[in-house]
């Protein structure tokens, strides 16, 4: 059984779960009173999901890690070397061609509408279980997995738009206030965002068996994962080697999973390298991914995967980066044979395969009944903790070091490739290139292409380079808060340059 399979509960609503509106509006923060609830686990479990977990999910086209133009892992990909799409929507055309513009009504502008809001439940979830009759060891925990959620939050929102708005907390107790609170500066948001993962960390678990009930909660290892990625966000190279020597003591469990391809599968569910993932159930929470990758004529064992809508694809020119030999490339279709007997190619492509190869990625679920797939959705795991460490080590010496060749070369030999030596590299640079090549071929369309390229100071270049961009623009490093905050907040909100 699977306790943390987000359902928005009834008790969300009070909570002000409602709002999903790009404009602002007004919200009641205190309809709960806390002398009547929350008064059992049941209650606080309850109020735990509606407000806390909700936005960490992937179903059909809800929550942040949703596979379609509305989530933050397509997003951030989509607008790098490691993707492209078929569709031509006005939404897809900004991410293909990195031409970010205040105009949109989708994606990254929904990212930010809808999750403003969110963080201002978050904290009212906080105060009002502190304010609770509940046991003190019960509050500790929820406000832990609150903070937690916080955080991550917050640092999303932080990676894609800088200095975010935090409501006053004098004003969540007082009904009819809108959110036209100014925007607070990046590094008050980043140290806001250290602070809740650092106190969350502290508190929860290492780790979450699979198959227990607790399974799909924070974890240490959630907090301390993501908090790895604000400091290497930051530059904090130390800080981020610090915590990446936390992740990998045995006390955590992490490990690599022998073949790349069996994380992605039913069978590889609550494998060891898998640090948190969004759980999914026939009926509860389903994933598209297949979905949006597939091609009409592409075989598929389960008859009942009927919707194949030829939407993702890796571009050609990334996908001849890899080494012929890595077995990465096994989660790849390069080439196969359709239901129309026709052998697709880039030799003979025909429009199916034009654009590249199918990121398949993920084996089909043979319970899929053609409303999607329930297996679960990897969000965070210890190969991209390996390599992020294998970097900041780098980066903090001004060179490769033994140990950070070592971390890069268990990824790279998983994929079934001859480990690196010392003698490989001139330099840090040179160094740094093969870690940025080994993220995209091992962490395609799950998100960290962007954020890499930012790091690397390579977006921009790789926009023009690859995505053949005219309109890629320095400013772009940061996507544009919605316009309908910039009006309504008469001045107090101010737009990120460039926009």
């Amino acid at each position: 059984m699977k306790k943390i399979n987000i359902i928005l509960l009834g008790i969300a609503t009070s909570l002000g779960m409602a709002t999903t509106s790009c404009e602002l509006q007004s919200e009641v923060y205190d309809k709960i009173s806390t002398s009547v609830f929350p008064k059992t686990e049941a209650d606080l479990t309850s109020m735990l999901v509606g407000s806390v977990y909700a936005p960490f999910r992937s179903n059909h086209y809800e929550g942040l890690f949703t596979v379609n133009n509305r989530g933050v892992q397509i997003i951030s990909d989509m607008c790098t070397d490691v993707a492209t799409c078929r569709w031509t929507d006005t939404w897809w055309y900004e991410y293909l061609n990195v031409n970010f513009s205040t105009r949109n009504n989708e994606g990254s502008t929904l990212i930010y509408a809808n999750n403003i809001n969110n963080v201002t439940k978050m904290s009212n979830f906080i105060r009002i279980c502190t304010e609770s009759d509940l046991a003190p060891d019960l509050k500790e925990k929820a406000i832990a997995e609150a903070r937690c959620g916080r955080g991550w939050l917050v640092y999303i929102l932080y990676d894609f738009y800088g200095g975010i708005q935090f409501i006053d907390p004098e004003a969540i107790d007082k009904p009819f206030m809108t959110q036209n609170s100014p925007r607070s500066s990046a590094e008050y948001t980043s140290k806001f965002a250290e602070e809740d993962l650092i106190a969350a960390a502290k508190v929860l678990p290492y780790t979450i068996e699979h198959g227990s009930n607790d399974y799909g909660r924070f974890t240490r290892g959630t907090a301390l994962t993501v908090l790895m990625h604000l400091y290497m966000h930051d530059k904090r190279w130390s800080d981020a080697a610090e915590v990446g020597r936390e992740l990998m003591k045995p006390e955590y469990g992490y490990d690599l999973v022998k073949n790349y391809k069996d994380i992605f599968t039913m069978e590889g569910e609550g494998n060891r390298e898998t640090i948190f993932a969004c759980t999914e159930d026939q009926g509860i929470n389903t994933q598209l991914w297949l979905e949006h990758v597939l091609p009409g004529v592409y075989p598929t064992t389960n008859d009942k995967i009927v919707n194949k809508w030829n939407g993702y694809r890796m571009p050609w020119n990334f996908y001849h980066t890899y080494d012929t030999n890595d077995k990465r490339l096994e989660t790849i279709a390069a080439s196969f044979v359709g239901t129309d007997r026709i052998k697709y190619s880039e030799k003979n492509p025909k429009e199916v395969l034009k654009l590249g190869p199918l990121p398949v990625k993920y084996s089909e679920d043979p319970s899929d009944t053609g409303d999607g797939s329930s297996i679960d959705w990897i969000v965070l795991r210890f190969a991209d903790v390996l390599t992020l460490q294998a970097e900041a080590l780098a980066r903090e010496a001004g060179a490769p070091t033994p140990e950070a060749i070592a971390l890069l070369n268990r990824v790279h030999e998983r994929a079934g490739l001859i480990p690196y030596n010392a003698s490989d590299f001139s330099g840090l640079e040179q160094f740094l290139d093969a870690i940025l090549l080994e993220r995209g071929h091992e962490l395609f369309f799950e998100g960290w292409r962007r954020s890499d390229l930012i790091r690397h100071g390579k977006f921009i270049e790789y926009a023009k380079l690859y995505k053949n961009s005219r309109t890629a623009a320095p400013h772009m490093e940061l996507f544009p808060i919605p316009q309908g905050f910039i009006d309504e907040g008469k001045g107090l909100v101010i737009q990120n340059p460039g926009y």
